[in-house]
């Protein structure tokens, strides 16, 4: 098989399986992972070079690891310290310590081995379980609070793990001599990436969006990611670590939330591909000689997991609350197979254990993707009455119940004067980056970005928006930022601008119930100015 019927099998397996799964709410990780389980097992594809696809894929983990720094902000650590600094650290060194120790009591692993599994199965799917709290809107409640918390540190945590696993998969050299090298290297590659980066980058930015072409603006940003990946490399250190800081470098930027929106699509497709890959290493003869062993540890690590997460957050917490949040997080997370290649890479894991972990990981991951959502639900079978409401909303962004303003020209300027005078709380977008480092002079709240980007619009929470005002002319813009929040939510109420009742009529397929039409408008005030005046 060449890789172009590869690309074109695996594609086609994706789509049909995730189509199929959606049906049933299964994340579209789990069919990424069973399109390259059937790949493996009913096709020959031995011929496709293994090390290329999966330096390939790896760039899936590597933009996820960017993303995620573009949310890892001081001021969101700050607001959640309990739950990443205390609830973080404990769940992730007890759960990496309790089966570090069952790994070598009950297998007899060596303790490198035990070690390595140990942090892999403390991590839990920040994929699945972020999308399916920010979908049913848990992620605003004290348990999803807690689960956000946790995954945020896991998330960082992921980095130190990786490094663990190289610094435990090389042969020579002494432990201080590995660990000076490392803090030098690390010390080079931060001040290569935040002091001397973080002027240039945004005046690199600049002078590209600039050029008001999307498409620069997109191959700006995998330059950045790619470079500082390869920086990161090059020192030693893993390609994740240069994107995670890449993304914190640009996290207070302007164009964080138009960088997020344009770069999803790439991560999402590059973490299929990984995940895919993933699914080519599952062994059906694995499977079937191990089932029950699979079957057991399985339900074992979701419920020693479970209860360890239990008893770390009731003792700050309500038991309802906690329990909520062990069923939330017990699966085993995505970056696990993250953990495993590493080690694979090294030797430090045996084939035929990472063939059993991986079919765990992949058993438990269908499991999160079923119940997750089903999480309350299932906990108010055991608990009835309710716990005290969460004292700030959360989510990936700190604003909640205001008006976004599609639009920073001059009647968007005006308009966000009158929502000041008024006390509401507002958003502007604005793709005009001078008009953007206007509003941020003059101190109010304008992010770079289109306007049509619904997963702009998803990062601005516009769903919990009190209403969507556009002060843009461009008529077919209009219709795009239109048509993107109503695929989002059509109950969202948009205010618009139109010149004439042609407008309107252009635009009633939308459904858009408030529309403010300029010549009939002013012409009232005229005449009603007109009116006033003493006529002599």
């Amino acid at each position: 098989m060449d890789i172009l019927t590869l690309i074109i099998l695996a594609v086609a397996l994706s789509l049909v399986l995730n189509l199929l799964f959606k049906r049933f709410d299964i994340s579209t990780i789990v069919g990424y992972i069973f399109t390259g389980f059937i790949i493996a097992t009913f096709f020959d594809y031995a011929k496709i070079d293994q090390q290329v696809l999966s330096e390939l894929a790896e760039f899936g983990v590597v933009f996820l690891m960017f993303t995620i720094g573009l949310e890892f902000s001081l001021n969101q650590l700050k607001r959640m310290k309990q739950e990443v600094f205390v609830f973080g650290i404990l769940q992730v060194t007890l759960t990496a310590l309790l089966f570090t120790y069952l790994s070598i009591a009950l297998f007899d692993l060596p303790m490198k081995s035990a070690l390595v599994v140990g942090m892999a199965l403390s991590l839990s799917s920040t994929a699945i379980v972020l999308t399916a709290l920010n979908a049913n809107g848990d992620i605003r409640r004290p348990y999803g609070r807690y689960a956000l918390g946790i995954l945020l540190f896991q998330d960082v945590a992921v980095i130190p793990i990786l490094l663990l696993v190289s610094f435990l998969g090389k042969p020579s050299g002494s432990a201080s001599e590995i660990v000076l090298g490392t803090l030098i290297s690390g010390v080079i590659v931060i001040f290569s990436l935040f002091v001397l980066g973080k002027y240039a980058t945004n005046k690199f930015l600049g002078t590209v969006v600039d050029s008001k072409k999307e498409e620069l603006f997109i191959l700006a940003i995998l330059l950045i990611v790619l470079s500082a990946s390869l920086l990161a490399h090059a020192f030693g250190f893993s390609y994740s670590l240069g994107a995670f800081i890449a993304g914190m470098l640009i996290a207070e930027t302007k164009y964080k939330h138009q960088i997020e929106a344009d770069l999803v699509p790439f991560r999402d497709i590059l973490l299929g591909l990984f995940f895919i890959t993933v699914g080519l290493q599952i062994n059906l003869e694995v499977i079937r000689e191990y089932f029950f062993v699979i079957v057991g540890l399985t339900v074992a690590i979701l419920l020693l997991k479970a209860l360890l997460i239990f008893l770390i957050t009731v003792v700050f917490s309500f038991p309802k609350r906690a329990f909520k949040t062990a069923l939330a997080l017990a699966q085993v997370g995505e970056f696990s197979f993250a953990v495993f290649a590493l080690a694979k890479s090294y030797q430090l894991v045996g084939n035929e254990v990472l063939q059993v972990l991986i079919s765990v990981v992949v058993v438990s991951l269908v499991f999160t993707s079923l119940s997750v959502k089903h999480v309350r639900a299932f906990t108010n079978l055991f608990y009835q009455k309710p716990t005290e409401a969460m004292r700030e909303p959360v989510g990936s962004s700190a604003i909640s119940h205001h008006i976004l303003v599609c639009g920073y020209s001059l009647l968007g300027q005006r308009i966000v004067e009158e929502l000041k005078s008024q006390g509401i709380t507002y958003v502007a977008i604005e793709h005009d980056r001078s008009l953007v480092e206007m509003g941020e002079k003059k101190g109010d709240s304008v992010f770079f970005g289109n306007a049509a980007s619904k997963r702009l619009l998803h990062s601005l929470d516009i769903k919990n928006a009190i209403a969507v005002i556009i002060a843009i002319d461009n008529d077919e813009k209009i219709r795009l930022i239109c048509e993107a929040i109503h695929s989002i939510d059509e109950r969202i109420d948009i205010v618009l601008k139109v010149s004439d009742r042609r407008e309107v009529e252009q635009l009633s397929d939308l459904s858009i119930k408030s529309f403010v039409n300029q010549n009939e408008t002013v012409a009232k005030l005229l005449v009603g100015q007109a009116l006033r005046c003493d006529i002599e």
